[in-house]
């Protein structure tokens, strides 16, 4: 009954060097859920930031407005606590603060109990050159899978 929902943030991997993920719970309202799990939401321009009491929140995340949803729906892109341990929190503050790394969303799911998941990592700013590094390796990747394809055939 219940399709798969997988949303990714294509982009992040692209921009940012990935140092390391976590899995995160997000607390959303009923109206939130239902748009979830309709595939209704973009994490392509979103970011997490920590608030003053220590507590950490995704900015920009677009979850659209519930089709059937009454004067009670949601707003779109309000930010949302995302929960982790106390540990893990504390980690992440102290990397970010001293650090200068970033928090972005890779991938926003609904896992096998039926919660709303977000996978988010600690990241830090790629360089343009290596971005450009980055599409090099693609690019020849995809050459060379090519090649393969060709020299099966004959």
């Amino acid at each position: 009954m219940q399709k798969n929902v997988n949303i990714q943030n294509k982009r992040a991997r692209f921009e940012y060097e990935i140092i390391d993920e976590y899995t995160a719970g997000i607390v959303l309202t009923g109206t939130e859920i239902k748009s979830l799990r309709n595939s209704k939401a973009s994490i392509s321009e979103s970011f997490c930031e920590f608030n003053e009491r220590g507590e950490l929140f995704t900015v920009n995340v677009n979850i659209e407005e519930y089709a059937f949803g009454t004067r009670f729906n949601h707003r779109p892109k309000a930010q949302r606590k995302l929960l982790l341990n106390k540990k893990e929190l504390k980690k992440l503050h102290k990397e970010v603060k001293n650090s200068g790394l970033t928090i972005v969303p890779l991938r926003l799911f609904i896992n096998d109990k039926g919660f709303a998941k977000m996978r988010i990592a600690l990241a830090r700013g790629k360089k343009l050159y290596d971005k450009r590094e980055t599409l090099k390796d693609r690019e020849n990747k995809r050459d060379l899978d090519r090649v393969k394809k060709n020299f099966k055939k004959d």
